[in-house]
């Protein structure tokens, strides 16, 4: 992992849970920087509903003041970027943040869209290494877990590593903050660790220290996000449980939740990533959906789309 991060031209690292996972995706980033590698973060156009009423991720087309459109499925957002109705995303407020612009993926395209726009985006951007970093670690989920509310978006953008590495593009999956979105217990996330590396995937653990921390604090304080922060806390050594998602959701704080663990996206897919297998050869996002609710599995998108008006 270190040494795939070292070697890099430029690193492309993308929260692919949607909502806050970019500040997630902003701790990889410095561990790029503390390797001499430059990096360029990003995140799906898919807000929590308390920032976007409208259910599932915004289409490219939908944006407002988009920095560069990169494809299809990617685009560049800067401070002013917008979706229907006027919200911010995420990835406006850090790139008013860092003062960079920050890569905006539509995961609508199932996960050949995904490969397809965050292909099209490394190339544009000089990237030759891809990170794909979840904040929680239901990007590893079974589907059976008690408490797992919204593997689909993880799922399409996991599915999508065959394709992208496919490209010639170095693709590695991050896991940062286990258990910190209240979703898979953090001893579930280390069991599914566990399966990874049993199979050889597991390339390595980092964590922020004081000053990448402090970094971070300051970017937590700009954009809205838990369980990014929950991470946070963890790294900088607080334990104990605490509630998010307006009181729907407990947090226990780890040492765990401190790390992120890098993997190889391919073992993952083949082994405890079994919500993502699933949905390798969906489509589109409503497929992908669709196929997890005929399992059984409830997914973010399901949720959205029963909730009433705002």
């Amino acid at each position: 992992m270190i040494a795939a991060l070292g070697a890099a031209e430029r690193v492309l690292v993308v929260g692919i849970g949607g909502g806050g996972d970019v500040v997630g995706a902003l701790a990889v980033a410095e561990l790029a920087g503390l390797l001499g590698r430059p990096a360029i973060a990003g995140g799906l156009t898919w807000e929590r509903r308390p920032i976007d009423p409208l259910p599932g991720p915004r289409r490219i087309g939908e944006l407002r003041d988009a920095e560069r459109i990169l494809h299809e499925f990617a685009a560049l957002a800067g401070p002013g970027t917008t979706g229907p109705g006027g919200f911010h995303f995420a990835e406006s407020h850090v790139a008013r943040h860092t003062g960079e612009p920050v890569l905006l993926v539509d995961p609508n395209g199932g996960p050949a869209g995904v490969a397809a726009g965050l292909g099209a985006a490394a190339h544009a951007l000089g990237c030759d290494v891809v990170v794909l970093l979840d904040v929680g670690g239901d990007v590893l989920g079974h589907g059976d877990e008690a408490g797992l509310a919204s593997p689909l978006a993880d799922a399409v953008c996991l599915a999508a590593a065959p394709a992208l590495a496919a490209t010639g593009l170095t693709v590695l999956l991050a896991v940062f903050g286990a258990g910190c979105d209240g979703e898979l217990d953090p001893g579930e996330v280390l069991e599914r660790v566990g399966e990874v590396a049993v199979a050889g995937g597991l390339l390595g653990t980092w964590g922020p220290g004081r000053d990448e921390l402090a970094r971070l604090r300051a970017a937590v304080a700009q954009v809205p996000t838990e369980a990014s922060a929950m991470a946070l806390r963890c790294a900088g050594g607080e334990t104990g449980t605490t509630e998010i998602r307006a009181g729907r959701r407990t947090v226990r704080l780890t040492p765990a939740g401190g790390l992120v663990f890098f993997l190889d996206p391919l073992v993952a897919l083949r082994t405890a990533a079994r919500c993502a297998a699933l949905v390798a050869g969906a489509g589109s996002l409503e497929e992908a959906n669709a196929i997890l609710l005929a399992r059984g599995i409830s997914t973010e998108l399901q949720y959205e789309c029963s909730q009433p008006p705002p």
